[in-house]
């Protein structure tokens, strides 16, 4: 039983440190002069739009290209995230992992 306990403590202790590595690991994506940098944990680190796409005209377009450039940074957040993860995951014996 103290084993077990003390392979859990150890697991928490390795799963918070992969959080905060996770959080220092950041892509991007780019769609149509809007670049999207999002962090392995999932959050939105930056947006940047190229200036000459700031045309009143272009709004609806330049929000659909954040919406696309932000799905794609998350997915390869993600993607990243759960390479990581998998060594932890492994150690618990959990199926499919």
């Amino acid at each position: 039983m103290f084993n077990q306990m003390k392979d859990l403590y150890k697991m928490q202790k390795q799963a918070k440190e992969m959080k905060k590595m996770l959080k220092t690991i950041e892509v991007e994506a780019e769609e149509d002069g809007v670049l999207v940098v999002v962090n392995a944990s999932q959050e939105v680190v930056s947006i940047e739009i190229n200036e000459d796409k700031l045309n009143p005209e272009n709004k609806k377009r330049i929000e659909k290209s954040i919406m696309v450039a932000l799905q794609r940074a998350t997915k390869k957040g993600q993607e990243i995230a759960a390479e990581k993860m998998k060594p932890l995951m492994g150690g618990m014996g959990l199926p499919g992992m």
